[in-house]
């Protein structure tokens, strides 16, 4: 091969390569969640690129990629003074998206360092209104404090806070402790609220089995004395009825019978009831009746 073969040759390999960078500097396929931002000669054009084949002139055009997905930003520990004069280390996640990709490229140079130093600052001024057990008791709150604070900032960017989540919350170490001792002080109190509750309930049942147990004993005993009373009426009526069926004779002959008794009494002195004396004159107007007719 001449020397001049193998300068054609490598003319050609130049050629191809420089056409290869030139399409790969001009031919851009921007994804769905990205855009282009192009500076033309210095001048920003007025529309981002994309999604979908952009084409850049090499040279005159200086492409610089935004993304639109939300990300998040890891604030590390940070010192603040609450409201009454409480030191306490707070760390926090930021989460933003970019809705002005223009804006994200031209308001502002580093966004991710811009919103560390926000977040910061805003941190120190939200925590220091509030008093410790408040930034303790009430995350969510603070949250919201947040988010509204840096979203007055960020919005003139182009990006959106969607949401700040404090992670962790590291209050001194005497307050720890006075913490361990309310938390145990309330367990104490539930313990012995649960067994005073307990004892109750047990004192309820016994009351209520002894109460069912009076009742079921007044009620047998009602019943006994119901029994009773109508064996006694029974009674009294079986003997009415036979009472009833007795005639004088009958009872003529009791009473000679009792008088028989009496005789037989060593007794000298006896006392007779007044109806002693007619029963007598019956008795013996009967018997001349009776010899009479006989």
């Amino acid at each position: 091969m001449s020397m001049e073969e193998v300068s054609v040759s490598i003319g050609l390999a130049v050629t191809f390569v420089a056409v290869v960078l030139l399409l790969v500097a001009t031919i851009k396929i921007v994804p769905e969640y990205q855009r282009i931002v192009v500076l033309r000669l210095g001048k920003v054009l007025p529309r981002p690129k994309g999604p979908g084949l952009v084409i850049i002139i090499p040279v005159i055009d200086r492409p610089i990629w935004v993304d639109l997905r939300e990300t998040y930003l890891e604030v590390p520990h940070q010192t603040c003074i609450t409201k009454d004069n409480a030191p306490i280390s707070i760390d926090f996640l930021i989460y933003s998206k970019v809705l002005d990709p223009i804006s994200s490229v031209v308001q502002v140079q580093d966004f991710s360092g811009a919103s560390h130093g926000i977040a910061t600052t805003t941190l120190r001024a939200v925590v220091g209104d509030i008093p410790l057990d408040d930034v303790l008791a009430k995350r969510d709150q603070i949250n919201h404090l947040l988010q509204a604070r840096m979203d007055e900032v960020t919005q003139r960017w182009g990006v959106k806070i969607t949401t700040v989540e404090i992670r962790e919350i590291t209050p001194p170490k005497e307050v720890q402790e006075a913490m361990t001792r309310q938390m145990s002080a309330e367990r104490s109190r539930r313990a012995t609220v649960t067994e005073a509750e307990g004892a109750k309930q047990a004192a309820v049942t016994v009351a209520e089995g002894e109460k069912q147990a009076a009742i079921l004993k007044a009620e047998g005993d009602r019943q006994a004395a119901s029994l009773r009373a109508e064996g006694f009426a029974l009674a009294l009526r079986k003997i009415f009825e036979v009472a009833r069926e007795v005639d004088s004779k009958t009872m003529s002959l009791q009473y000679l019978e009792t008088l028989k008794v009496m005789g037989a009494s060593p007794s000298t002195k006896f006392i007779f009831p007044m109806e002693f004396s007619s029963f007598l004159a019956g008795l013996l107007g009967d018997s001349k009746k009776a010899f009479g007719k006989e």
